[in-house]
């Protein structure tokens, strides 16, 4: 069971029939201990651009098209027991602005030419940054799997221009 909550009236709709089957069930729930944590985007005004439950152990990436060169950059997170923690990174090369900086997890190739930066394991300050929204063009985006499926969000469709932040709520575990 799982929350997905998208802020236009689009997302709500394409998301309204996977989640009817699922909200009375996640509503009747009355211990805490078995609700995931809930990571959310805020839209500067405080309205939620998107939400998403994402129980310890479970992960996410922000994905974005480089503004230059045009390639797709990951940067992969995982909810460690209520942390926000920067798990990994994806490169497809060293363009301007990408790298890895020593000791600061591992540098491994893709195979493709790119590479990832593994076991970086950072957690992120009071589990909350800001991030300004891309155009479409680079194409800021939320990816998760769920159910054994890949699940993306266009963040930019959402809140281009915005600043946006994103927090993971968490409940007392």
């Amino acid at each position: 069971m799982r929350i997905v909550r998208f802020g236009n009236l689009a997302g709500r709709t394409l998301m309204s029939a996977l989640l009817s089957c699922c909200a009375i069930p996640i509503l009747a729930l009355a211990d805490n201990a078995s609700q995931p944590d809930t990571l959310q985007a805020l839209g500067t005004d405080g309205e939620i651009v998107a939400e998403l439950a994402r129980a310890p152990g479970e992960g996410w990436c922000l994905a974005w098209n480089h503004s230059v060169r045009h390639f797709t950059v990951l940067d992969c997170y995982r909810n460690v027991a209520g942390e926000m923690q920067l798990e990994r990174s994806h490169q497809p090369d060293f363009a301007a602005g990408l790298g890895h900086s020593p000791g600061r997890g591992e540098q491994v190739s893709d195979g493709q030419g790119g590479y990832w930066i593994n076991d970086i394991h950072e957690p992120v300050a009071d589990n909350r940054y800001a991030l300004r929204v891309g155009s479409r063009e680079v194409d800021h985006r939320l990816i998760w799997e769920e159910g054994g499926e890949t699940h993306t969000l266009s963040l930019s469709d959402q809140a281009s221009g915005e600043r946006v932040i994103f927090q993971l709520i968490t409940l007392d575990h």
